[in-house]
């Protein structure tokens, strides 16, 4: 079979198809590398690509398979993991030039996981430097696919635009303030934001450790589900990691979402939101709501302090992971990752207590507000469809900055699990997402609902044009 006719299957479509035999993945793994030399010159979504790897993980995936042994639903199926991710049969860099030749001598927990469960790793994705805002001047970002002018997003835009232009079944990324949900959103794919502590981060290359979330990125919900059953769970290598027993997220997606009570705040997302991210959201909790979710009005806390709070905090914590490096090798830096880390050396005792109590004050509202409603609905952010052009102006604009977290980085102050949603387009083209948020160790209501929500409409099933 060719390239072009498997790219387009979602994770487990392909992973039935692997295991009925109906095609091996040796002939998926080639297929994938094959479609990754032929369009990833120009997306230039893979750091790394692990050819030989790959396909040895894929022989033997098939040779399981014919004696008899199916190790679930991502076994043979072609993955591919966020350049954070520690792994020992190809260099771990973190969108940094610093660690280019990093060579881990250990997995991270999550690529252990992901390995016993059958899935075969076709390389590294690219990154913003070490997670946070921009590529390192060095490296060339990811291009978006569905057009070149638009913002491929930060920091796993790798992941978004390698899940999106059919070049894996689905992919890791992290977010600490927005980077699995910005490029779900602009690449229009499926991002799960797990529950902090749901997914072990040992072995990932931390930006911020009380803010980093490790979760999937895929074409659906229910994809996305199958790859969290994977990778989360308790880790001795990680004692965050939280010791509760994982959902079978397969098993939650027939329930639908009839009665299922869905918070929206009317006035948040809709104030200084734009017409096509409001509209976008909005038709989201329309269809929802047909499904037999009921609609609850809610009053959400004003995450105001929270958003300003989260740049120190950040910085603080960027600079504790850095410390090994910088400042003795600040010139190696890029600007916007040496300017976080600058900004968190300058704060004090006094300034972090602050920020702590303001974080854990706001926690506690968002977790009440969780005692009445199910899930909350809200856009991915405050605008959609950004260009880089536009995005480009980020750092003079504070309005703009402030649209762009508004939605994603209180619920990394929280740690609460969001799922972001495709759910249509701008006039130009560019895809727009919406979030569910959940509470808690939520996450199997919220692969329920995007069930739910994806099969009632088909923008997770639209692909970019002039790529097959």
């Amino acid at each position: 079979m060719s390239d072009t006719d498997l790219h387009a299957c979602e994770l487990l479509e392909i992973g039935r198809r692997i295991a009925a035999r109906q095609v091996s993945s040796v002939e998926a793994t080639q297929a994938q590398l094959d479609r990754i030399r032929r369009l990833d010159g120009e997306l230039k979504s893979y750091a790394c690509v692990m050819e030989e790897g790959a396909l040895a993980a894929a022989r033997a995936a098939d040779a399981e398979l014919d004696s008899g042994r199916n190790r679930g639903p991502l076994h043979g199926v072609p993955f591919a993991v966020k350049d954070l991710c520690w792994t020992t049969d190809a260099p771990t860099a973190a969108g940094m030039t610093i660690h280019r030749d990093y060579r881990p001598t250990d997995d991270a927990t999550v690529v252990k996981r992901l390995r016993a469960a059958g899935a075969v790793i076709l390389g590294k994705l690219q990154l913003t430097e070490g997670a946070y805002a921009d590529h390192h001047p060095a490296i060339t970002p990811p291009r978006n696919p569905w057009g070149a002018q638009f913002w491929s997003g930060a920091s796993s835009s790798g992941s978004g635009v390698a899940t999106a232009a059919g070049l894996c079944y689905g992919s890791l990324g992290s977010d600490t303030g927005g980077s699995i949900r910005f490029p779900s959103a602009a690449n229009g794919v499926t991002g799960l934001k797990p529950t902090w502590g749901r997914v072990s981060r040992y072995g990932v290359f931390e930006l911020a450790a009380t803010l980093d979330h490790i979760g999937p990125m895929a074409r659906s919900a229910a994809d996305c589900g199958a790859i969290l059953g994977v990778i989360a769970g308790a880790d001795p290598d990680d004692p965050t990691a939280v010791p509760l027993p994982v959902p079978d997220f397969a098993a939650a997606l027939a329930g639908g979402v009839k009665g299922l009570r869905l918070g929206v705040d009317a006035d948040w997302i809709a104030r200084d939101v734009d017409p096509v991210a409001r509209a976008v959201t909005q038709a989201g909790i329309d269809v929802l709501a047909g499904l037999g979710a009921e609609i609850v009005p809610v009053r959400f806390p004003d995450p105001t302090a929270v958003i300003v709070d989260w740049f120190p905090l950040c910085g603080i914590e960027t600079a504790v992971a850095h410390e090994a490096t910088y400042p003795s090798r600040k010139g190696e830096y890029g600007p916007a990752l040496s300017g976080l880390i600058e900004l968190g050396r300058a704060q004090s005792g006094l300034d972090v207590q602050k920020i702590i109590l303001r974080r854990e004050e706001f926690r506690g509202r968002v977790r009440a507000l969780f005692e009445d409603i199910d899930l909350l609905a809200v856009p991915a952010q405050a605008f959609a469809g950004p260009t880089l052009a536009t995005m480009a102006t980020l750092g003079e604009d504070a309005a703009l900055m402030n649209g762009l977290l508004r939605f994603t980085c209180p619920f990394d102050m929280t740690g609460s699990p969001t799922l972001t949603l495709p759910g249509g387009f701008t006039e130009a083209g560019a895809p727009v997402g919406f979030q569910l948020v959940g509470p808690h160790f939520g996450e199997a209501a919220l692969v329920r609902a995007g069930h739910a929500f994806q099969g009632a409409t088909d923008w997770h099933r639209r692909r970019p044009p002039g790529l097959d």
